[in-house]
């Protein structure tokens, strides 16, 4: 298992049991959102100090799983 998933909690009485940074209320969602939309870890860092390199880093470790796990339907064929 890849160490870095670790910092992942999932407790149902905690935002409603999605994924989050352990010990914070930080979506795992919320940050691949940032990083998709141009956000540097470094910003990411500066808007939630209480967060650490590791705690980004394992939410894209956390999607990596998830796309190997799931699907997300997309266009096909599509082009920019």
């Amino acid at each position: 298992m890849n160490l870095l998933l670790q910092r992942i909690s999932i407790d149902p009485n905690v935002c409603f049991g999605k994924p989050c940074i352990r010990g914070t209320r930080i979506w795992v969602s919320l940050l691949l959102d940032f990083l998709a939309n141009g956000m540097s870890i470094e910003e990411i860092l500066a808007e939630y100090p209480q967060l650490m390199e590791e705690d980004v880093r394992a939410a894209i470790a956390y999607g990596a799983e998830m796309s190997r796990e799931r699907y997300v339907e997309v266009l096909a064929g599509a082009t920019g």
